[in-house]
């Protein structure tokens, strides 16, 4: 029977996103031989995509608001964030001779605002500290003698490590890399793990062919999102978002994908509350439509006395009831907070990140599989998700340096 061949390393890294290459770059930086496989034919494809609008590296908030936009899995990430957060992936940055600034909005961005001239930084440190590409190489889990399989274009070989990083991506922007095909063959290996779902993504609402026809791509600017949460008290954001052909999305809504989806779950529909004019008192917009409007159409009233108009007015023809928009009283509470009905999210493979996938419980805390020792976990496969504005990145740089710390440690207690 004919064996495939076999290449051995102390540290065998599958998935060339930001966590392993952070990963990387502790290790071979510590004297450890690094073999990096990845199944495109380049690395750090997601992370240029990232780049694309400007390269949002993290956030500049401060901390204790910072590592609340990590919901659920706050507890697992707050160490790692504790250890490298926001001034220390800007420290990163400098040390690579980008320096970065913080924008209006908190974010911060590296000065060029850009992101492959720091990515080829990046690379070249990593091939000048030993690390060593391997493009093309779909890993396929584990053969017989526990090393690892790689479908190649030459076909097959197995890779014999010491220690191995697994940082293969969630399941969104599958032409970048990230398909989530691992969770099949993790699955066999008593790794418990969380269903994929959209996370930072748009969401379907049932818009009339008029409204869909005439207003999809017009942007909603300074709007007040309002969303239930499951204790029922009221989160709120101000921003902009799009309407879509399909219903809306943008940075404004990305946030709030986790209750969304939930209440999505639950009861086949959600609903958010939309504040068209967050300027604006509910007072004063009733004291603006009660004044008298003599012969300009309602749709001039709102205009002159509110400046309402456009995308804007006619989202507010579209939820509103005939009858509601002849009352003053009701119209100014719709003004202030119109229900928007959300009927699913869009398809996985259109999301920015996802949500779902390895079980901080099949982990120790060192981000060691409990069922395979010495194969370790990070980035975003990991059962995590946060909003856009540097969070998800941050993320996965601080979970791929701790589990490289992780495995530090092991190979330290194996030899």
């Amino acid at each position: 029977m004919h064996s495939s061949p076999v290449l051995t390393t102390t540290v065998a890294i599958v998935g060339g996103g930001p966590a392993g290459l952070m990963a990387a770059q502790w290790l071979s930086g510590r004297g450890h031989q690094v073999m990096l496989f990845d199944a495109m034919p380049s690395v750090g494809r997601k992370f240029l995509q990232a780049g694309k609008g400007g390269m949002n590296l993290t956030h500049s908030e401060p901390y204790a608001a910072f590592i609340s936009r990590y919901g659920d899995a706050t507890p697992y990430l707050a160490p790692m964030l504790a250890e490298f957060g926001a001034d220390a992936l800007r420290a990163w940055a400098r040390d690579l001779g980008f320096e970065t600034f913080v924008g209006s909005s908190g974010r911060v961005f590296p000065t060029d605002m850009k992101a492959a001239p720091l990515l080829r930084r990046w690379l070249e440190r990593l091939r000048a500290q030993g690390v060593t590409f391997h493009m093309r190489h779909e890993c396929l889990g584990w053969n017989a003698q526990q090393q690892l399989r790689f479908a190649t274009p030459d076909g097959e070989i197995d890779v014999a490590a010491d220690a191995t990083l697994l940082a293969l991506g969630g399941a969104s922007w599958p032409r970048l890399g990230s398909t989530g095909r691992w969770a099949g063959w993790l699955a066999n290996e008593a790794v418990t793990m969380t269903p994929f779902a959209p996370s930072n993504c748009g969401f379907e609402m049932p818009w009339s062919t008029f409204f869909r026809e005439r207003f999809a791509g017009h942007p909603l600017k300074t709007v007040c999102i309002s969303v239930q949460q499951a204790d029922g008290s009221l989160i709120q954001r101000q921003g902009e978002c799009v309407i879509t052909e399909h219903g809306m999305e943008g940075s404004l809504l990305y946030p709030f994908t986790p209750q969304l989806r939930r209440e999505l779950t639950l009861n086949g529909r959600a609903c958010f509350w939309l504040d068209l004019l967050p300027g604006r008192s509910l007072e004063r917009v009733q004291q603006e439509l009660h004044l008298p409007r003599g012969a300009k159409s309602l749709a001039n009233h709102l205009r002159s006395r509110l400046g309402l108009e456009g995308v804007k007015a006619a989202l507010l023809r579209e939820c509103a009831q005939p009858a509601q928009m002849l009352d003053m009283h009701q119209l100014a509470n719709l003004i202030k907070k119109l229900p928007i009905t959300v009927t699913a999210t869009r398809p996985i493979d259109e999301a920015i990140s996802t949500a779902g996938g390895v079980c901080f419980t099949s982990l120790n805390a060192q981000l060691m599989l409990i069922s395979q020792p010495g194969v370790f976990c990070a980035g975003e496969m990991l059962d995590w998700e946060a909003p856009t504005g540097g969070y998800l990145l941050t993320g996965c740089f601080s979970s791929g340096l701790w589990a490289a710390k992780g495995i530090e440690n092991w190979l330290d207690q194996s030899r």
